[in-house]
């Protein structure tokens, strides 16, 4: 129950990623100076179908976490410039502003948000209320990692947009568990990865960067940075050419995108939803702790964090809980326990392949380990 870390792939995906490989293995040189830019292309204008974005617009990476860097990495900072936080961003990501702050002597400012929730307006007001005149960028996840929490992330863009303040979206989570129309959105920047909810291969990923942008990033690897074909000139050139790697995670993007599609978008986050939500009244039922988080889609759709009770103090840094390794080793269930702002979480992550029978499995698992009301 953890697809939200690491996401398996279906089998025509692998399939498709295996074929892409051997294509480019049969003849790299055509591959490489013939074919390569062309498929990267149509992958490309079908990630942006999906997404509601212009292919134009967008660069293939490994993971968000590589889009993450070079965002962080171009853009520019002053000495006394100030990069707003919610307290739920991702470990990687603050350690990666926290670098790009350090280096030009600028701040990271994390604003607190209130929790239980209870409106989007009071989540948004909160983040918000952190700009200052000094705040030059607002990087703000679209569902966050520890809490699962799908932020109202278009009502955040637009009272920062209001206030003339770029915006910098962590969305590997968002990709397939919810609708994602970057158009409307109106964000800056948009990093995500391939691999968790939209089942594509490990090692794909996508950054979106507005136009207003483009010519100001830099690659994480400086190549040619120019096309390989010969056609004209484009600010994706830099990104393209990294030197000699294979790009078969990018180019099997679109068939995981077509077999979701297949199945239906809204009847895969339908059906996953309901799981978690079957999730949610379980482990409330087992604990007596209630979410604090809405009952609602709004709110929470294919994963969901619960809280369980504490043992003892929180592990440190690079140490699994106590539960954690037991579920997998005596019961064969992964999923991650995570220590958060004083909360101990069980974060239930549901795919198509997922069952009730599995969530029913865990709590009888939770409560072979004591778990339980008196």
């Amino acid at each position: 129950m953890n697809h939200g870390s690491f996401g398996p792939s279906p089998r025509c995906v692998r399939e498709s990623r295996y074929g892409w490989t051997e294509r480019l293995e049969q003849q790299p040189m055509d591959f490489y100076l013939r074919k390569m830019e062309s498929e990267l292309d149509h992958a490309a204008t079908k990630l942006g179908q999906f997404i509601g974005a212009d292919s134009n617009d967008l660069l293939f990476c490994d993971n968000a976490t590589v889009a993450m860097n070079i965002v962080a990495d171009s853009f520019p900072l002053q000495p006394g410039a100030e990069v707003l936080f919610s307290d739920q961003e991702y470990g990687a990501v603050m350690r990666i502003w926290r670098r790009a702050c350090d280096r030009a002597q600028a701040k990271v400012i994390v604003q607190h948000l209130p929790r239980p929730i209870t409106s989007a307006d009071e989540q948004v007001a909160a983040l918000t209320a952190g700009i200052t005149e000094r705040t030059k960028l607002i990087v703000v996840s679209h569902i966050t990692s520890q809490t699962a929490v799908i932020f109202p992330i278009e009502a955040i863009c637009r009272e920062a947009a209001k206030r003339g303040v770029p915006v910098c979206v962590d969305g590997p989570h968002a990709l397939a568990m919810v609708d994602i129309n970057l158009r409307r959105l109106g964000c800056d920047f948009y990093c995500a990865s391939g691999h968790k909810w939209l089942s594509a291969p490990f090692g794909s990923g996508f950054l979106f960067v507005a136009r207003r942008h483009q010519q100001k990033l830099s690659p994480p690897v400086m190549s040619w940075g120019g096309s390989v074909s010969g056609r004209p000139a484009h600010w994706q050139d830099e990104f393209r050419w990294l030197g000699t790697r294979d790009p078969a995670p990018f180019l099997a993007m679109p068939t995981a995108m077509e077999f979701l599609e297949r199945f239906g978008l809204e009847n895969f986050r339908e059906q996953t939803h309901e799981l978690t939500k079957y999730a949610r009244q379980r482990i409330v039922e087992l604990t007596g702790l209630e979410s604090p988080i809405p009952d609602s889609r709004e709110w929470y759709g294919s994963m969901i964090a619960m809280p369980i009770p504490t043992a003892g103090p929180a592990p440190k840094q690079g140490i699994r809980d106590q539960l954690q390794t037991p579920l997998w080793e005596k019961f064969g269930i992964e999923i991650p326990i995570i220590h958060w702002r004083g909360e101990r979480l069980i974060r239930v992550s549901c795919h198509l392949y997922n069952t009730r029978e599995q969530i029913d499995r865990l709590i009888d698992a939770l409560r072979d380990f004591g778990f339980g009301r008196p």
